[in-house]
């Protein structure tokens, strides 16, 4: 075969061509060298007419190589469970008396082991989060090279902001692992657990208050004022959000009975007054809509701590006000979205595998008691203790409603919000990191 007909079969090899394309591609090849391509362009336009016929489905997306890509343009992975911090005396003592736990109940071992996994049913990758918008929107002229870290494009002070994040939230789900033993309890009077549960609720306690304070610490390190009332204002928003609605006696979450509240207008938002974040959320004229209260108690709990942190991060680099506010809308969407995906998973399957729960405040929940009322029956036993619920019924009725579609729609509206609101920021390859791990999070 000469080289006409070698570059034929180069070109037809690196190009996806339609067989009319082939067709004229062969014209140039002599009668000599047809032969050798006739078995190849038979198989090549069978291949494109299969092609043509059959349906392109969309890449899908993955979660842990989108994290590692972002890692890798920050510099290296943002979690305080580090090298550094395994090795301290503090975090080695917290790991010496947390072994005594193993093999009891308590709620400690459970979040030990998702925060040591971080597996994608976490979301400690926060601080991450922080980072990456820190470097999309830049810094302004007047930050000193000093306080740049110039090999990953972002402050020092924001590295440090990043870490504070992630303590805060860590400290927060080490609190709420603490277990209600007054005598009034069923866990108080169980003698069988109870030197197990009082020891573990100990552990909790020193571990959740020792990152707390550490991060006070490192907070006021930052030397900003605004920032320091920012990051505060989302710790108050933590507390706040444990005072909503009924709780059973280990003070899980229970919804609203239907009828309760008058149904608000849907013009109400729900946010806090941008121009003063010490002023709390209006939670009172949003209940009664599941949609709305399902946004202010994930708001309160997530979407506060992490929008305000990347709020602080570029009033840190000296951002103009609107840029910041662009910053805490997309932290604050990325957080709903990413707990709409979470709601969203218990009923991807028919059945609820065993042993397994979900929490009575989730999106399909609320949005099926308002197609529904008559669902809080089988969660009024939760008053006492969400462990009498029964699930299975639970999850069973939901998925015959429309609650799992609307959740699905929930998470699609805070993905497309966030994602509009990055078209602020320049287009960078932190931009686009940001953008990779909104779509991986869609096919979770």
């Amino acid at each position: 075969m000469n080289r006409v007909g070698a570059v034929i079969m180069q070109q037809m090899l690196r190009q996806r061509m339609q067989p009319r394309q082939l067709q004229r591609c062969l014209e140039q090849v002599s009668p000599v060298e047809q032969p050798h391509l006739s078995t190849f362009t038979q198989l090549r336009c069978t291949s494109a007419s299969a092609a043509n016929n059959k349906q392109v489905t969309p890449p899908r997306h993955d979660w842990n190589r989108a994290v590692s890509e972002a890692e890798r343009i920050v510099g290296y992975p943002t979690s305080f469970l580090s090298l550094r911090w395994l090795l301290s005396d503090e975090i080695a003592n917290v790991a010496l008396h947390l072994r005594k736990l193993v093999g009891s109940a308590h709620p400690l071992m459970k979040t030990a082991k998702h925060l040591l996994y971080n597996g994608k049913n976490t979301m400690q990758a926060w601080g991450l989060i922080v980072l990456l918008v820190s470097k999309a929107a830049g810094h302004a002229p007047s930050i000193p090279d000093v306080e740049q870290d110039k090999s990953a494009g972002v402050l020092h002070s924001q590295r440090a902001l990043a870490e504070v994040t992630e303590m805060i939230r860590i400290s927060h789900l080490v609190h709420n692992s603490v277990v209600n033993l007054q005598s009034g309890t069923e866990a108080g009077q169980d003698t069988t657990t109870y030197d197990d549960m009082s020891f573990g609720n100990k552990i909790g306690l020193l571990t959740g208050d020792y990152l707390l304070g550490h991060s006070s610490a490192e907070l006021a390190n930052l030397r900003n004022q605004e920032v320091s009332e920012l990051i505060s204002s989302a710790v108050r928003d933590f507390s706040e959000s444990e005072f909503i609605g009924e709780r059973d006696e280990q003070n899980n979450p229970l919804p609203f009975k239907p009828g309760t509240f008058q149904r608000p207008s849907l013009t109400v938002g729900v946010d806090f007054n941008e121009h003063d974040v010490m002023t709390p959320m209006p939670i009172g004229q949003v209940m009664g809509n599941p949609e709305q209260e399902w946004e202010c108690r994930n708001i309160l709990n997530a979407g506060s701590l992490l929008g305000k942190s990347c709020q602080a991060s570029l009033k840190l680099a000296g951002q103009s006000e609107q840029m910041q506010r662009h910053a805490y809308r997309f932290g604050k969407h990325l957080a709903l979205a990413w707990q709409a995906c979470l709601d969203a998973e218990s009923f991807q399957s028919p059945t609820l595998p065993p042993d397994a729960t979900f929490s009575l405040v989730s999106a399909p929940v609320l949005f099926h008691l308002e197609h529904d009322p008559s669902l809080y029956k089988l969660i009024e036993p939760g008053k006492k203790s969400v462990d009498l619920v029964d699930y299975n019924q639970i999850h069973k009725e939901i998925l015959a409603g429309p609650a799992l579609a609307k959740t699905k729609e929930l998470q699609r509206k805070h993905t497309e919000a966030a994602l509009g609101v990055l078209q602020h920021f320049p287009a960078t390859d932190a931009r686009q990191a940001l953008e990779n791990i909104i779509l991986a999070m869609q096919d979770l």
